[in-house]
């Protein structure tokens, strides 16, 4: 054996690093070596490191560094110390030697040579000891190198061919075998080589992996994501009956891991290989459309079963957005219209032993569309807004054939409008008698036979048949079966805001636009839809009249401000207001208060939260019936603006500006200002002047410190809302005023107090109070005269501002002169006869 003593001083003797020379050295040296082992494994090591940074160097700068890399046979001494080595430590460097130099070389013919012996070959097959993780990170890093450089050219290299046929491919057989590791990191290396596989092109290969038995590998793949996804749902069912703090973060994590599978396999999608698309179709309609999703899409009184419900309706939205397979996307669109029972009969969905519930929704004769439509009209809220969910993703899946969406009843009124003009344009009869007739739809006959075409394939081709007596309905039927259901959605009461939101998006989509799209059917049915509404509207209109004397008066108005912007934009968008995997986010109806459970009873935190969730539903409310009435939406609500306050005298005679009163300034005490004592800490009293003081929509409690040099004068040292500040003089001591101190500012409105789902953080729900002790009983029933004084004033004000809006004739009358409407806005005017 070679003298490792010689070897290291050899290899530290005087020469230049990046030399030529120092290359020769180095692989002389290794061909000296014989074996491998405790001794000389270090010089062996550093001897392999080096000659990576030799050979980048060389590709930059010098081709003789792998002109002699090729004539020594390099590659080869590499395979040799492997094959000799009796530590990992050899392998570990090796592998990233390898992987350096497959990353670093930029020589398109130094690329040829590595990959043009079975050299690479050798390392990718040989039986390293994958029980050792570090060892199996550098070999999964490798075959991604090599993967990096594959193209049509270089593939060639990598694989053997009998014939015209692929018939071996190691890179690609031993990377999917770690495709389903434990490891996070390994499985995204190993999605890595494999797209870079699909993406080169070459048909041979793309014959090999569709070929028996490596197809499998897709199929195992939807199995794998099916077992994520009764994994999801086991969580989603654990919090929905036991809520905890780190709920929410769990369930975004595995959504994340959900959502990264989907977007692997519109990748693999991507790369165009047809009977990879036909194995992937395949697989997610036998492997988990028709067995799992779909039977799980029914209404029970078991929990397991309603988070089957919510899980079904995330991943059928999750699927259609993001594999675009124009096949996949209309086969499930077709199966909707078959009833339940055809599913739920030969599988079982996620909880196959659940019991279903005895009412309209169970029917089982009841298609799955109408099912959908059942949950919005029937559902809780986070059924509804799956329901609602899927038909927006319906209706924006490119894919889907605009007939699907016609026999749906969800295809666009624009959409509609303009295909039957083409009809009309190019003298298809049908389309234009029904372009003018007073139920302009596309027939029964031309959606039928492409949804049929469908239902053959579903049962030529996965055994699955039932008659649907949708498919009978003319589109005309089965749109207004959908508009009926959103409208009597607007008429619920225990839906958030966030659900009608939705609704509210899918029902703008559906109704005319423009008055060329308009007949006396149109019109007849926007009246109708307004008239349902209005009830609704009127509700929400007394208790948004009732939040005018309510905690947080002072921001009510900002807050209409504010939401009117968010819901005319969230309308206007081309997509829906929220994600999918919102509806795994919200609260269960029947658990949602469970985490305030640190919310003090009565807190002006819970109020503000129902106030701003009662501005969002009156607000959408408002909006619709401008729409349906043929009004264009203004960029701000009709809300009178400031004008001439009328005469507040304490608000004069305090010497404030309109900013109001600030920690450090001065203020007149000469009217109205009443002394007191107030403790903010135990055993430490404060003597102040109290004044309240309202200025137009604001209002201040003020504690002063009296100037000893003008009495009639003194410093702001404190000041509170007025609003929500509820006085009440103590049972016991007269002459004590306990005053409720909220927060300055909504905290759902600042990102610092809410999380990332704008909820608020439980540790800053705290109201503050004062209890202010006056010196006799009149000066504490004055103080309180002039809080109840005030309050008046102020909501007063903020009454005669809501007015132009909580009157809708007036709202509309104010509409139709805010705005011009340009060509390209979503906000048409209908006619005027209306």
């Amino acid at each position: 054996m070679y003298d490792s003593t010689i070897m290291w001083n050899s290899f530290w003797r005087s020469r230049d690093r990046f030399s030529l020379d120092q290359l020769r050295y180095l692989t002389d040296q290794l061909t000296k070596v014989q074996v491998v082992n405790e001794v000389n494994k270090d010089f062996v090591i550093e001897a392999l490191r080096s000659i990576a940074e030799l050979m980048t160097y060389g590709d930059q700068h010098d081709p003789s560094y792998f002109e002699y890399f090729m004539e020594k046979q390099v590659m080869g001494e590499f395979v040799r110390i492997l094959k000799l080595s009796k530590t990992v430590s050899v392998p570990l460097q090796l592998l990233q030697t390898v992987s350096i130099l497959v990353q670093n070389l930029r020589n398109e013919h130094a690329i040829y040579y590595l990959f043009s012996n079975e050299h690479i070959n050798y390392l990718i097959t040989y039986s390293f000891d994958f029980q050792n993780e570090e060892l199996l990170s550098y070999y999964i890093s490798f075959l991604r190198a090599i993967s990096g450089k594959l193209n049509k050219n270089t593939v060639s290299l990598l694989v053997k061919i009998r014939g015209d046929e692929v018939v071996s491919f190691p890179l690609y057989v031993e990377a999917i075998r770690f495709a389903f590791h434990e490891e996070n990191m390994v499985r995204t290396a190993v999605r890595a080589v494999t797209l870079n596989v699909y993406h080169v092109g070459d048909d041979s290969v793309n014959r090999y992996i569709s070929s028996v038995p490596h197809k499998d590998y897709f199929s195992n793949l939807i199995s794998f994501f099916r077992k994520q996804s009764i994994d999801l749902n086991k969580l989603v069912s654990h919090t929905l009956i036991n809520p905890g703090p780190d709920s929410t973060s769990t369930i975004i994590a595995a959504i994340d891991e959900i959502e990264d599978n989907l977007y692997y396999v519109s990748d693999i999608v991507s790369a165009g290989i047809p009977d990879v698309g036909r194995l992937i179709t395949d697989s997610i309609l036998t492997v988990l459309i028709f067995p799992l999703l779909l039977p799980s899409l029914r209404i029970a009184i078991d929990n397991d079963i309603q988070s089957g419900v919510v899980t079904s309706l995330y991943l059928l939205c999750c699927i259609l957005r993001i594999i675009k397979i124009k096949d996949l996307a209309n086969t499930i669109a077709a199966a909707l219209f078959y009833p339940s029972e055809a599913f739920t009969k030969s599988f079982g969905g996620f909880h196959p032993e659940g019991v279903l519930m005895q009412n309209d929704c169970s029917n089982s004769n009841l298609s799955l569309r109408d099912v959908l439509l059942a949950y919005v009209t029937k559902g809780d809220d986070i059924q509804v807004l799956g329901s609602l969910s899927v038909l927006a993703t319906l209706l924006k899946t490119k894919e889907l054939d605009e007939s699907m969406l016609d026999g749906l009843g969800i295809l666009p009124q624009r959409k509609q409008h303009k295909k039957l003009l083409l009809q009309a344009l190019v003298g298809e009869s049908s389309g234009e008698e029904e372009l003018f007739s007073s139920k302009s739809s596309l027939t029964r006959d031309s959606t039928g036979s492409d949804i049929d075409v469908y239902h053959d394939k579903i049962k030529d081709r996965y055994g699955i048949s039932c008659q649907s007596s949708v498919v009978g309905n003319s589109p005309h039927v089965n749109r207004f079966q959908v508009i009926d259901a959103l409208v009597n959605l607007f008429c619920r009461s225990n839906i958030s805001a966030v659900t009608l939101w939705e609704g509210g998006w899918l029902l703008r989509r559906l109704l005319p636009y423009s008055e060329s799209e308009f007949n006396s059917h149109h019109l007849e049915l926007l009246k109708q839809v307004s008239a349902l509404i209005q009830v609704s509207y009127n509700n929400c209109a007394a208790a948004l009249v009732e939040e005018v004397k309510g905690i947080w008066t002072d921001f009510l108005i900002s807050v209409l401000c504010d939401e009117w912007r968010k819901c005319k934009r969230a309308m206007e968008s081309s997509s829906p207001p929220k994600e999918p995997n919102c509806v795994l986010l919200l609260p269960h109806p029947h658990y949602k208060f469970s985490l305030e459970d640190d919310t003090p009873k009565g807190s002006s935190f819970a109020v503000g939260e129902r106030m701003q969730e009662l501005v969002k539903v009156f607000v959408l409310l408002h909006q619709l019936q401008l729409f349906t009435l043929g009004r264009a939406l203004p960029e701000q609500p009709p809300i009178d603006p400031t004008g001439d306050l009328p005469t507040n005298r304490r608000a004069q005679t305090s010497g404030l500006d309109a900013s109001g009163p600030k920690a450090g300034t001065e203020i007149s005490l000469a009217v109205n200002a009443v002394p007191c004592r107030i403790a903010f800490k135990s055993g430490k009293e404060h003597h102040f002047c109290f004044r309240a003081i309202s200025l137009g929509i604001s209002g201040w409690l003020v504690l002063a410190e009296e100037l000893p040099s003008q009495k009639s004068h003194g410093i702001v040292r404190v000041t509170a809302p007025l609003a929500g500040c509820d006085p009440r003089i103590d049972d016991k001591h007269s002459t004590w005023l306990h005053l409720r101190i909220r927060s300055s500012s909504l905290p759902f409105l600042d990102p610092a107090k809410s999380n990332d789902y704008g909820r608020i953080k439980t540790k800053s729900l705290v109201d503050g109070r004062w209890t202010l002790a006056f010196r006799d009983e009149q000066s504490c029933n004055s103080a309180l005269a002039m809080i109840v004084e005030e309050i008046n004033i102020l909501s007063d004000e903020v009454h005669r501002r809501l007015k132009p809006l909580l009157n809708l004739e007036t709202a509309i009358d104010l509409s139709s002169t805010d705005l011009c409407v340009t060509e390209d806005s979503s906000n048409r005017i209908l006619p005027k006869s209306l």
